[in-house]
């Protein structure tokens, strides 16, 4: 288990150099100067040639790769082009914003697709089992801003009137002051990623049902419960965890046509912004941190298979 997990993290280091490579010359692609950008079009050559000496943008392309890396390597994420402040203090507050949005989106799609799943495959042929897949194919066909929009029309516009649809929280306090403004973000991100679950759960949970053991397990008369538990349960998560970490690292990126949709104070609003405002520093940072959670929520997610999968947990033990 130790060489599997130093294995996959060595392999995580080289991912994440590599997207920090990826990152840093898709910024150089975008089109505009930045300087240009942060003075508007009537500023004089001679300014624009100032801010750009003061950025380091004259300086080798190899030289900022090398002094943005360190910086990241430091935990220094850079001055923000547009603000002129901190790129860390700029995203102090939006970070734990978006997690808690992540964070509780992650929990509810995974308990619901779990659930979902097992009570599918444990009514297979029956009419629960087509509504449940029949729905789960429906709203997996939906982009998650055509989710937001029906959410909003539902519960904050035209039908119940019961939720906030933006988040109007002032600058001095925290999202989560008002948890009533994260219900939509959350249902709207976790209604994208439930279905997938759902659907991998069911498929995994109807082939374990049908195997050897759980059937040898119900022959010995053990109680349904405990066949599910300590027989079906543990050999259906193995292959399901690797889906649950591709949806739940898809959240990351996901997260931001949300955030821009519900108007939520999180790293998508800020990513958008900084695009727009041509700020490579913000946009970098950004990037990164999404690519980080990417990386790491799969290593976990492939360490976690093969704890719960006995055939891969003897496998590797042997």
């Amino acid at each position: 288990m130790t060489r599997l997990i130093l294995r996959r993290l060595l392999a995580s280091i080289v991912v994440l150099w590599s997207v920090t490579l990826l990152v840093f010359v898709a910024t150089l692609l975008l089109p505009g100067d930045p300087a240009r950008a942060i003075l508007g079009q009537q500023a004089t050559p001679e300014r624009i040639a100032a801010l750009r000496e003061q950025l380091g943008l004259d300086d080798p392309v190899w030289q900022r790769y090398l002094d943005w890396l360190g910086g990241v390597l430091t935990g220094d994420l850079g001055t923000s082009t547009a603000t002129q402040g901190s790129v860390n203090e700029l995203l102090a507050d939006r970070i734990p914003a978006s997690g808690l949005l992540l964070v509780a989106a992650a929990v509810l799609s995974t308990v619901a697709g779990l659930l979902l799943g097992t009570w599918s495959a444990l009514r297979r042929g029956r009419t629960a089992d087509h509504t449940v897949s029949a729905l789960s194919l429906v709203v997996a066909a939906l982009p998650e801003f055509v989710i937001g929009v029906a959410l909003v029309v539902v519960l904050s516009t035209t039908v119940f009137r019961v939720l906030p649809s933006v988040t109007l929280t002032r600058p001095d306090e925290p999202v989560w002051a008002h948890p009533e403004q994260l219900v939509l973000p959350v249902l709207t991100l976790a209604l994208v990623v439930t279905p997938y679950i759902t659907r991998m759960m069911r498929a995994t949970m109807s082939e374990v049902l049908d195997s050897g053991y759980v059937e040898m397990a119900r022959l010995k008369g053990l109680p349904e419960r405990v066949v599910l538990t300590r027989h079906a349960l543990p050999h259906a998560i193995g292959p399901v965890a690797q889906v649950i970490a591709l949806q739940l690292a898809w959240l990351a990126g996901g997260v931001v046509v949300v955030e821009f949709l519900f108007r939520y104070p999180g790293i998508g609003a800020a990513l958008i912004d900084a695009v727009n405002n041509r700020d490579v520093e913000v946009v970098q940072a950004i990037t990164l941190l999404i690519a980080g959670v990417y990386v790491v929520v799969n290593l976990i997610a492939d360490v976690l298979g093969v704890l719960v999968d006995p055939k891969q947990r003897t496998g590797v033990s042997s």
